[in-house]
This record gives C-alpha cells, structure tokens and sequence, in this order.
C-alpha cells in the first residue's frame, strides 16, 4: 500500500521535536549566507546567484537522465536577468524553456500556484510535445496510470504507483489550496513537503521530478523572502541521488508520518547550503577577476574558456585543448591565446616545447 491510498491521506505528521536541532542549523546557515551576500557587491551577488541559478537547472534535468548545455542554461538566464555575463551563447528550445520554468518558479514566487501556472511550466519543459520518442500530453493532467518501474521487460520492479488519474483534479486542488494559504508550518518544512506532496500525485505524464523541485525552489524562494537564490538545492539532491530516490520511496510505502523524509531533505539543504561557501569563494575570484580585466576585449571563444578556468577546469590548458573545446582550429586557438598572454590575462607555465601550456595569471 502507497501512502496516498490510506484512509487520512494527506494528513501529514512528523516529530517535530526530533527536527528541531537540524531545522534549526538550517535557519542559521540561511541567515549567514544572506547577510554574507547582501555585504558583497551588486556585481558578487549577481555572479553568485547565476551560478546557483544554472546548476539548479543542470542539475535538476540530470537527475532525469536529461543533460543540458551549461554555457547555455548560464547565457540564457543572464540574457532574462540582465545580467552581463559576457560572450552570450545561442540557447536550444529545450534549454529555454527549463529555464524559463525555473525562473517562473524563483523570481515570481510569492505569486499563487495555480493549475494553468503549472500547465505552463509543463510546456516549457516539452516544447516539442514530446518526452524522447514518446509523445505525452503537455499542458493538461495525466489521463491514464503512472507506474515507477526499474528492470528488464517481463521482470520489472515497481517502485510507485501514483493515484489514478480520475483523482488528479481534486488531489492538485488540495495541494493549491495547502500551498497558497497554510502560513501555520515553517517555510523550510512546507518546501519539502511540498516535493512530497507533488510527486505523490505525479499528475503529469513526464516531468513530475523536475516539477516538484521547482515547486520545493519556489517555497525556498518564500522561506528566504528574496528572489536571489545563492545555493542549489538540486545541485545537492544530484550528489545524493541514489539516497534521495531511496528515502522517496521508502516514504511512500511507509504511513503519513514523514519524519524521515523531512529529516533527509534538511540534511540535503545544510549540504547545499554548505557548499554555497566554496561558491561565494569562487564569486569573489571570478568578480575580482572581472574587474582587473573590464577594459579588454574577449571573443565569444576566449569567454567561454575563461568562465571555465575561472570554474572548475581539470588538467593543464594547451592550444590543442583549447581548439578542441571551442571548436576552432590549432592557428586559431594559438592566436586566441597569445591575445590573452598579450593581454596579461593568461602566462605561460614553465615547461615548454610540445608540453606548452597556459593558466591565468
């Protein structure tokens, strides 16, 4: 028995003397980030936030199996920002639509939840009407079953069976009329109930995963009472997949007391929120970065590789590398780089020969 088949469905319960401590250690880190954030420039803040901002786009479709261009996601929500972000990158329709959900869901959050918002969000995640090779409906309710299955055909494992979809209309009414007006349950606890909540009723044919953290976003958007989001929460939930899939579906074989999904989820956001300090580092790099460099002029190719040298690039940087990774040729690459050398941007590491290589001075 799923727990949306009990008789007290969805009378939620947990022990909320057991999740005291760590609700509470949340609340701080919430409270250290913000007033860390709001002493550093416009500049460091904008930085910050459009980093969280494209990893929980990334991320939260590669939860699914879905991957999305990074350069992308990050051009596409600076382009709707407005924020300066150098060497902007054509984005695929599928990429802009992600997008646009999430912002939808971050930057407008104190808005009402309704099913028509909804059904738009579902139709930005699948412009084309499709999930793969298989057309679903998009924009509307589910109108058949939906199973989680694992396994090979004719030995599949079920892991969920969500509630038929006759009850969707009045299961999502439920959850909007919960969402929009309980004010009684701390803000954090609402967003993981939230997530719960949703991908019980699974209401859509694809997507229902996605949809849940951008709902769970939305309220920590309403918990931290500002659109600026500065960690990534399914950035988290991606490092933890395996656990994160494992305590779904545990919760919902077990009964309506939720004590251990609410206890997981908080754990997962001190995490997220953790790791926020390494990126607030980062910030500060890549702003200082930015500003001894805000005179010169970078090409399309020379931004990229330098939003990735300033992030998370692994090995050394030679002209080979470079030509591969912006996909010109090695005379184009070389002369990209003795532009930067030129420029003071970039020296050149001291083995030299056929082992040349680059990093930023």
């Amino acid at each position: 028995m799923f727990m949306h088949q009990l008789n007290n469905w969805p009378s939620f319960t947990w022990d909320a003397e057991k999740l005291a401590a760590k609700l509470g250690w949340v609340r701080h880190r919430q409270g250290k980030i913000l007033g860390q954030m709001l002493a550093m420039g416009f500049k460091l803040q904008e930085e910050t936030m459009l980093q969280a901002l494209t990893l929980d786009v990334v991320k939260s479709s590669e939860i699914e199996g879905k991957l999305l261009n990074m350069d992308q996601v990050r051009s596409s929500i600076a382009r709707r920002l407005g924020i300066d972000a150098g060497g902007t990158v054509a984005a695929e329709r599928d990429v802009e639509g992600v997008v646009e959900l999430m912002l939808d869901a971050t930057q407008q959050y104190a808005q009402e939840l309704r099913s028509e918002r909804l059904f738009g969000w579902h139709a930005a995640l699948f412009p084309t009407g499709r999930s793969g090779m298989y057309k679903i409906k998009v924009g509307e309710w589910r109108d058949g079953p939906m199973e989680v299955v694992s396994g090979a055909l004719g030995r599949e494992s079920v892991h969920f069976t969500a509630p038929v979809a006759d009850k969707i209309p009045l299961e999502m009414q439920a959850f909007f009329n919960w969402f929009n007006t309980e004010q009684e349950i701390d803000a954090v606890l609402k967003a993981a109930i939230a997530h719960l909540w949703f991908v019980t009723i699974h209401p859509f044919d694809d997507g229902n995963g996605r949809m849940a953290r951008a709902i769970a976003d939305m309220q920590l958007a309403r918990a931290d009472g500002t659109a600026q989001r500065f960690y990534s929460m399914s950035a988290q939930i991606q490092k933890e997949r395996e656990a994160y899939y494992q305590i779904l579906e545990r919760t919902q074989r077990g009964d309506l007391d939720i004590t251990d999904w609410l206890e997981w989820f908080l754990n997962c956001l001190f995490n997220a929120m953790e790791n926020t300090e390494a990126t607030i580092g980062k910030s500060i790099e890549r702003g200082r970065f930015w500003e001894v460099h805000r005179e010169s002029e970078f090409n399309v190719r020379q931004h990229k590789m330098l939003h990735l040298m300033l992030d998370n690039f692994f090995g050394k940087l030679n002209v080979s590398k470079w030509a591969v990774m912006t996909k010109c040729s090695t005379d184009t690459a070389l002369r990209d780089i003795q532009d930067l050398l030129k420029k003071g941007v970039f020296e050149q590491e001291e083995a030299g020969g056929r082992s040349t290589s680059y990093r930023l001075k």
